[in-house]
This record gives structure tokens, C-alpha cells and sequence, in this order.
């Protein structure tokens, strides 16, 4: 018998026993079904945060700078990685409105946009909600290509008077006002102070930006921003073939106030790429935890087939007493084991590739080859792995004493 016909038969004898229990095959897929599932739903997820966060920076353009405190992205001889990357901007020096007026004069910049940021609780006369203040100036607008759906935008005019006007993300003003249109007009309350709302934004579907408080950096000086400093700076180059120059002299001005570890002007390529990095280990630690419930359902797949072993010992018993040899009742039940396998690998992608489709319009979470490849190899795996056990106990039963067993 060529190779073919015989894979024919393993194939076509396993689906005949699955049809023959239709209850115990349904249960000891489950278990894979479920291990795939969780493994590409994580890996889905995960792929998905990272195309949310491409998907911002990419909103805001190619030739922005950011201009943040410490080391943002250390070089990799220092040997302390990502921790160290982020220990950098924790805890570093903080910028004031001298470093922005000094930014302002190089002349590759079309804007300097400084950043304020609080978390706090924003109140009317009868709601309260949590709310992001972002302290600063009319360009933010344009950079964060954030839009108006009803009343206006900050302007130059209120940054420079400090006025108490605020413009609203779309959700809060929505939690405040029932809807966007009763916002304008109407006052809110930060830490005992009033202001005005005279602006609420599109919705974008961040959480934090549609809950945002944009107001005139100036307008924090006091009660909210008493120390009168800035988390970051965005620098908008007017060209992109100048981004490395304007980047050159923005460090130049900045050396003459602080030491070189002291800052880091990141290009948007740069936090892209770390990003990436993040997620590429994020991804690894996903599929592990995942991989736990693929453990599970393997060793369900031992025991159901141990279980199948001592149930069709007189089946084994009458095929060897027939010629069959060793290795031909260890290949019967290892097709079923693997079979088993990814039948069920098969429909947990199915069913994660579903629940993607369902999320993509809101989320952009997708499922890429890796998902698919690794679904199928481990599913196969664990197949062999889990089914060899129970196969070779099948292989080595004695003939005469599996025939006479009841």
C-alpha cells in the first residue's frame, strides 16, 4: 500500500470513530479550540494596540518633532533596553515658557506647540466626570487634527489674554451636557475655578482625547500648573527635507539651558520604531500566557484518548490477531490525536477570525500570518505530543489478551 492510500485509511477510519462518538470527540477539541482562541485573540489584540498607536502618530504628520524630558530612546550601549529607555523620562527636568519662546526662532518651524497635561475631575451644577486638561496654545488644533462640531476653536487672541474659555473632547461633553450642542455657553468647574466652553471637538476614539480639556497654557499658570512647566513640546517643521536641521538646532537651543541627558527631540520614525519593539516582546509574553490554555486542552486530549485506548482494547486486539502490526495501531491513533488537534486549532481561528471582523470597524485588531502558522504547528503538536502516550500504550497491548478483554 503506497503512502497516500494509507494516509487515506488513517484519515477516513478516525473520522468514522469521531462520527461514532460525536460527544467525546466535540469535548476533547474543546480544549484546543479554546487554547487557539485565547492565543489569537491575544496575538489579534496585540497587533491591534499597536495599529492604534501608528494610526495616531501618523495623524499628526511626518514632520513633527517631539521634545521630551531625560532620554526617551537611550542608546542600546548603554545595556539597560526599554527600562532604561523609559527611566529617562521619568522624573526628568521640566520645560517653561522660555524654552518655547526660544524654540520659536528657529525659522524651519512652522509651530511650537507646548503641553501641559493634568488628570482631574471636571464639574457642573449637577455632573462630575474624570477629564484630561491639556494646557496650550491655538496650534495644537492642526497638529492633533482635532475638529469642531459645534461652537469654535481656541485662538491666538485667547492663549496671549489667558482667557477662561475651554474647548471639550466630544465624550465628556456629552457625560456633562447630554449632548455636544447644550455644552456651548455653558460653565465648568476645575478646581474651584469657572470656565467657559466654547468648543467641543469630533469624536477621534481616544479615550483620552475625547475626554480632554483643552485650554490656553497660560490659563494653568495658578491653581493648576503653579510651577508653570510642560510635560512636552511638539515642533512642527514646515518642510520635511529640514526635519534633521531644525532638529539640529532645536538641540542647540535647548544644550544651552540643560545637559544633553537631560532631553531628547525624538522624530515620529524613531517612536514608531519603539513601539514595534515593544510590541514584538509584548507579543512573545501573549502567546505564552495563551499557551497555557493550549497546554490544557493537550493533556485533555491524552486523557480522552487513554480513555479511548481502553475502550477499543478488543478492537486492537482483533486487528493485530489480523496482521496489523505495531506501528500501524500506533499511526490509528495518532491520526486521531492530530486530526483532533486541528480540527479544533481550525475552529478556534474561525472563531477569533469572526470576533475580529465583528471589532475591526471600532478597533483596528487584525490576524496575520504568524496567527495562522503558529495555530496550525502547535495545534499539530500537541496532536503528536499529547496522542504518542495513549498510541504506544495501544501499540504494545499483548493481541491474545486484548481480544479476551471485557
Amino acid at each position: 500500500m503506497d503512502i497516500k492510500h494509507e494516509i487515506t485509511d488513517l484519515v477516513r477510519s478516525a473520522l468514522i470513530d469521531f462520527k461514532r462518538s460525536k460527544v467525546r470527540t466535540f469535548l476533547t477539541s474543546l480544549g484546543i479550540t479554546i487554547g487557539v482562541l485565547s492565543v489569537v485573540m491575544l496575538i489579534a489584540l496585540g497587533i491591534g494596540l499597536k495599529n492604534y498607536i501608528k494610526q495616531q502618530f501618523e495623524s499628526l504628520g511626518s514632520n513633527i518633532l517631539f521634545v521630551m524630558p531625560g532620554q526617551a530612546f537611550g542608546s542600546s550601549s548603554s545595556g539597560e533596553g526599554l527600562a532604561g529607555s523609559f527611566r529617562g523620562v521619568i522624573g526628568g527636568i521640566k520645560f517653561d515658557e522660555r524654552d518655547v519662546n526660544n524654540l520659536k526662532r528657529i525659522s524651519l518651524l512652522e509651530y511650537v506647540v507646548p503641553i501641559f497635561y493634568k488628570t482631574t475631575v471636571v464639574k457642573t451644577e449637577s455632573e462630575s466626570q474624570f477629564g484630561y486638561i491639556f494646557g496650550t496654545n491655538e496650534d495644537v488644533f492642526g497638529v492633533l487634527n482635532l475638529k469642531p462640531v459645534e461652537g469654535s476653536l481656541l485662538t491666538k487672541s485667547d492663549i496671549q489674554k489667558s482667557s477662561k474659555d475651554v474647548v471639550l473632547g466630544y465624550v465628556i461633553a456629552e457625560k456633562l451636557f447630554k449632548t455636544a450642542g447644550d455644552a456651548i455657553g455653558k460653565t465648568i468647574r476645575l478646581e474651584d475655578q469657572r470656565y467657559k466652553v466654547i468648543g467641543v471637538l469630533e469624536k477621534k476614539g481616544d479615550p483620552e482625547m475625547d475626554s480632554a480639556i483643552y485650554m490656553s497654557y497660560k490659563t494653568t499658570y495658578g491653581s493648576l500648573n503653579p510651577e508653570k512647566n510642560f510635560f512636552t513640546i511638539y515642533l512642527g517643521v514646515a518642510s520635511e527635507k529640514d526635519v534633521a536641521e531644525a532638529k539640529k538646532e532645536a538641540e542647540n537651543i535647548l544644550l544651552r539651558r540643560y545637559k544633553s541627558d537631560e532631553f531628547s527631540i525624538s522624530e515620529q520614525s524613531q517612536i514608531l520604531s519603539m513601539v514595534n519593539t515593544i510590541f514584538s516582546v509584548l507579543n512573545s509574553v501573549l502567546v505564552a500566557i495563551g499557551s497555557i490554555s493550549l497546554l490544557v486542552g493537550g493533556i485533555g486530549i491524552m486523557n480522552i484518548m487513554y480513555a479511548s485506548v481502553t475502550e477499543r482494547t478488543k478492537e486492537v486486539g482483533i486487528r493485530r490477531a489480523v496482521g496489523a502490526t505495531d506501528g500501524d495501531i500506533l499511526r490509528q491513533f495518532l491520526t486521531e490525536s492530530v486530526l483532533l488537534s486541528v480540527f479544533g486549532g481550525a475552529i478556534g481561528l474561525l472563531i477569533a477570525a469572526l470576533i475580529v471582523l465583528a471589532v475591526h470597524p471600532f478597533f483596528p485588531m487584525a490576524i496575520d500570518l504568524f496567527s495562522i502558522i503558529i495555530t496550525f504547528v502547535i495545534s499539530s503538536g500537541i496532536g503528536i505530543f499529547f496522542g504518542v502516550f495513549p498510541a504506544r500504550r495501544a501499540a504494545k497491548l499483548p493481541p491474545i489478551e486484548a481480544i479476551r478483554y471485557e
